[in-house]
């Protein structure tokens, strides 16, 4: 992914105020006629085609951050290139549809249904008659029960990463006949439906030995539409092949090769010919959508040089030819490396003529995580006050607009618009408003000119060293002043731009030192000699650049209450492990896919933090630290109750109550860029949906993709 992520499963207007510990929330949206739960707002864009206009064979190369560590999706290790593998060769008993919600696949299950309630829980599924593994064996009961005693969490020899649902499972028992599958639940479990997908076969789940180390490097069973032929850990590629025991329609690919190529690589590997399909950046779709675009002598320069005026062109030209012999054999070899470069682009652009972007939006979201453990976001009235400060559909429109996509601000923790679970619960916390901010600070105690330790002590130091110390980037460092907003070229280019270095109205600016007046308006917020100043920590790697600016946006937002920033900038590897997942943060950027099974998925992301036994707190998934008993209790009866309906409206309060802790701020769902071979169908930006492994090819020659209105980033209807 190109801004961070972390996942829960596989891959491992009104104010709320609070009174004597009872939450007064507005009414859910719920209770009217009409579905809160509403549509997506991006249709899926992947060409469809139907297989007649598909050519048989072919090999698809594709684009993926890793060859993974393993390719058993319930180990620690996993990722999401684990999950595409099983996607492709494993049972999954229901997939995702366009609308993120869970249905069955008909290639392994002829019904699966709740068929008994009183006194336990019964599921019955009815296998197809035609499933089979790769070496012959039916898919069965003894399939199933191997991967429940395997993830039950009773054996701690294996070791799994997670056993939400299998661990209510009482008994796995054959039914009637071979193609019957009985599971009984020792309490019941709402999201039944998330279970065995994938499914692995005994071989794999059989014994800790197998589940630990069977299925990390190589997976010899299988039963998809294609098989895992190699796993080349020197070349970085894993390559897919048929399945010849495939029993439902062929796939039309020969082979898929998944092979690691870094993603500021990925427009020269596109153009040398050697990818089909990659995940881009911004930049990336910008240069192959303008390949599309009719050039004529106004449209605007891009590639090297593209910024230098004839002013620049001409003074090159002076220096190449003038009498200074080192200046101009320095300005020649600068001349030729600048052609050598446009040549090189130039032809790189013609080739990414047969390319185009496919958009669609990621099921998954981007959100603001306040770490409620310590310092001034402990206080509940701190972390609403900078939930209040921000402004959610400008942060939505600055990076989703400019790709074509619907800027619209995510209104839920639990679910994304068109899911099920799904209802804007925000008002339980309410929309920006900066008088409410700042009178939340001003209960917390934080007030405008109060008194800071040591300030006039280290005055004249501070400006001493002013002059000669580099620049710290802060709240108030990133404020823009005059000109255009840096945040504007959001998903317009790759830079970083730095902000001027000192903040203030636009217009002329004091020199460096000069003590502001003593204005309580304009004073710094503090509170028992502390500023209100919040460690803002971002990764720096390449692909990040997208969080940077958004971050830079979010900081002058919290400025304009009396909230400063000191933004950090740590590497991408140690981006979770030592900074979100240790606590070592105020303000963090990163996503959370959003699970058609919310009960299960994200309540380790939101339980209440336990203290454990050797006295650390066990915080799951829950980096923000914030969490109550409440909550808890809402997501446990939702996962109890096999009334849907019920179950919906229990994971909707426990979302109001999530928004009320302010603990995170879902602020937008994250584009999906796809860049795909113009012939190449039935793939690209998936968004909800479970792509469909053997209906991927290239059209025959002369062949049309399917008629009808293109998808293309429009938004779903």
């Amino acid at each position: 992914m190109s801004q961070h992520g972390v996942g829960p499963r596989a891959v491992t207007r009104s104010v709320a105020f609070l009174t004597a510990g009872v939450l007064a929330v507005p009414a859910l949206t719920g209770c009217g006629s009409e579905d809160p739960a509403g549509k997506p707002l991006a249709a899926p864009d992947i060409q469809p085609a139907g297989r007649d206009r598909i050519a048989d064979g072919g090999t698809l190369r594709w684009a993926v951050d890793s060859v993974p560590d393993t390719l058993n999706t319930f180990q620690s290790d996993a990722d999401t290139t684990t999950l595409r593998v099983a996607q492709a060769v494993l049972p999954s008993m229901f997939r995702m549809n366009a609308d993120g919600r869970p249905e069955r696949n008909p290639a392994y299950l002829e019904s699966a249904e709740v068929v008994e309630t009183e006194p336990k829980q019964v599921v019955l599924y009815k296998l197809n008659q035609q499933a089979v593994w790769s070496d012959g064996r039916e898919i069965g009961a003894a399939d199933f029960a191997a991967q429940w005693r395997a993830l039950s969490g009773k054996n701690t020899a294996y070791w799994t990463a997670r056993n939400a649902g299998y661990d209510r499972i009482q008994k796995i028992e054959r039914g009637d006949n071979a193609l019957e599958v009985r599971v009984t639940f020792s309490r019941p479990y709402a999201d039944w439906r998330s279970l065995f997908s994938p499914l692995y076969p005994k071989d794999v789940m059989g014994t800790p030995d197998s589940f630990n180390d069977g299925a990390r490097r190589k997976l010899k069973v299988t039963a998809g539409p294609f098989t895992v032929k190699k796993v080349d850990r020197e070349d970085d590629e894993i390559t897919l092949t048929r399945n010849p025991r495939w029993w439902s329609k062929p796939a039309k690919l020969s082979e898929i090769v998944l092979r690691t190529v870094p993603r500021d690589k990925r427009v020269a590997e596109l153009a040398a010919g050697t990818l089909d399909v990659a995940e881009i950046d911004p930049a990336a779709a910008r240069r192959i959508t303008v390949t599309a675009r009719p050039q004529s002598s106004s449209s605007p320069l891009t590639g090297p040089g593209a910024d230098r005026s004839a002013a620049d062109d001409l003074h090159s030209w002076a220096v190449a030819n003038g009498t200074d012999e080192d200046a101009a054999d320095e300005e020649t070899v600068a001349r030729k490396k600048l052609r050598k470069a446009s040549a090189r682009y130039a032809g790189q652009q013609q080739a990414l003529r047969g390319f185009e972007v496919r958009k669609s939006l990621e099921p998954a979201f981007t959100q603001l995580a306040l770490n409620g453990a310590e310092g001034p976001l402990a206080d509940e009235r701190v972390r609403r006050a900078v939930a209040r400060a921000l402004d959610r559909k400008e942060l939505a429109k600055a990076v989703l607009k400019p790709l074509g996509l619907p800027a619209v601000p995510v209104g839920s923790h639990l679910a994304l618009s068109g899911q099920a679970h799904y209802a804007d619960n925000s008002g339980a916390l309410g929309d920006q408003d900066t008088k409410e901010a700042q009178a939340l600070l001003a209960d917390a105690g934080w007030v405008r000119g109060g008194p800071l330790k040591e300030q006039k002590k280290k005055r004249k130091e501070e400006e001493k060293a002013a002059g000669a110390e580099g620049e710290k980037t802060s709240g108030e460092d990133n404020k823009a002043h005059g000109g255009q907003d840096p945040a504007d070229h959001l998903a317009h280019d790759g830079r970083h731009y730095q902000h001027p270095a000192r903040g203030g109205a636009p217009g002329a600016y004091a020199p460096k030192g000069t003590a502001a007046p003593a204005n309580r308006e304009t004073a710094p917020l503090a509170k028992n000699g502390k500023p209100l100043t919040l460690r803002f920590v971002l990764p720096s790697g390449p692909g990040s650049q997208t969080l940077r600016t958004v971050a830079d946006r979010i900081s002058r937002m919290l400025e304009r209450v009396g909230i400063g920033t000191d933004i950090s900038k740590v590497s991408d590897e140690s981006y979770f492990k030592d900074h979100i997942a240790s606590g070592q943060y105020d303000l963090a950027l990163y996503s959370w896919p959003a699970t058609a099974f919310p009960a299960t998925d994200a309540r380790p992301v939101y339980a209440k933090p336990v203290p454990a036994a050797d006295g650390s707190l066990n915080v799951e998934q829950n980096y923000t630290r914030v969490g109550t008993d409440q909550v808890d209790q809402l997501f446990d009866e939702a996962v109890s109750t096999l009334d849907e309906g019920k179950s919906r409206s229990l994971i909707r309060k426990a979302d109001s109550r999530i928004w009320a802790a302010a603990g995170s701020i879902p602020l937008f769902q994250r584009p999906e860029l796809i860049a795909a071979r113009k012939n190449l169908v039935n793939t690209g930006a998936f968004g909800f949906g479970t792509p469909v492994y053997e209906d991927m090819g290239f059209l025959k020659k002369g062949a049309k993709p399917a008629s009808g209105p293109s998808a293309k980033g429009s938004p779903a209807r």
